[in-house]
């Protein structure tokens, strides 16, 4: 009998190893960055993970982030966006307070071609979900937020079951050569609570709604925290918005570890012409992971 148990035991830790290595290989491998048309928009969304300012030493403390500025930087090198959406740039507990987010930073100082939307003082705009842009190719026109609440428009507004707040933000561009404007929504959605992320999608449904509606081109792009085909996605899908297919794994638990499916996402109304991707840069950087999340770009062509 006990021979027989330690056999069971055995074989499932068996399974369980195969199960995990077949869904390390069916979520990994990497994709070329190639360098896009010259007349192509390249749209890239990035969770760069906080950074805990009163923590010197450890994951995800100052010293971590000496460590991961330079191969955060390196990654959005390689993939030279015209666009990126950061979500998690934020410096705990100060960006909220003052201001300070030694991300935007280093990436403003890092990249001086890139403008800041989707940003303000922290007293009147959220500034740990902003939007980075060519300045040369795009100009800024409008941005916003809203909060996914009870109380959208309310700044700081817990979310539905009284968590910590998560919230959208937004901002609107144009070609600098000319052409149609078009609007970026940059969201990141509570990763415990499955009926905050429902309800957030159905806010975030009826927000762009009306705008894709008016024949607005909107790009829904962010860390969703729920899969392809999730109600989260099929919700925001309502409004008129595809999601590319992201193949594999966007989170990796700061080690390379890619257990399942695509939770980062980008997603667009009617118009836009993939041209290239998506691609999950799955590299480490200087030797360095630069986040738990991996970076995902695609490229359009706009109307």
């Amino acid at each position: 009998m006990i021979r027989r148990l330690i056999r069971m035991i055995l074989f499932l830790c068996l399974a369980l190893l195969l199960l995990a290595c077949g869904l390390y290989v069916a979520n990994s491998g990497r994709s070329p960055v190639t360098d896009p048309a010259p007349e192509s928009l390249r749209l890239a969304t990035f969770n760069v993970h906080w950074i805990a300012l009163r923590r010197a030493e450890g994951p995800w403390s100052v010293a971590d982030w000496e460590r991961r500025r330079g191969p955060m930087a390196a990654a959005i090198r390689r993939i030279a966006p015209d666009l990126l959406a950061l979500q998690e740039a934020e410096s705990f507990p100060a960006t909220n307070r003052d201001g300070t987010n030694l991300v935007v930073e280093h990436l403003t100082g890092s990249f001086p071609e890139f403008g800041l939307a989707a940003s303000g003082p922290p007293d009147a705009f959220p500034p740990t979900q902003p939007i980075l842009y060519r300045t040369d190719r795009l100009r800024l026109l409008d941005q916003g937020w809203f909060f996914f609440s009870e109380t959208p428009d309310v700044l700081y507004a817990r979310t539905f079951n009284g968590s910590f707040p998560a919230f959208a933000s937004w901002a609107e561009f144009v070609p600098a050569g000319g052409g149609a404007a078009f609007q970026v929504v940059n969201i990141h959605t509570d990763f415990a609570s499955r009926s905050n992320r429902r309800r957030s999608a159905d806010l975030i449904r009826d927000r762009i709604a009306p705008w894709i509606a008016d024949d607005m081109t909107v790009f829904v792009v962010g860390d969703m925290n729920a899969f392809r085909g999730s109600y989260t996605l099929r919700s925001i899908e309502e409004a008129g918005v595809a999601f590319l297919r992201v193949p594999g794994a966007t989170v990796h638990f700061n080690r390379g570890i890619n257990l399942f499916g695509a939770i980062d996402h980008i997603g667009h109304s009617p118009g836009p012409r993939l041209t290239d991707g998506p691609v999950v840069v799955r590299e480490r950087f200087e030797g360095e992971w630069p986040s738990d999340h991996y970076p995902v770009f695609a490229d359009f062509e706009l109307e």
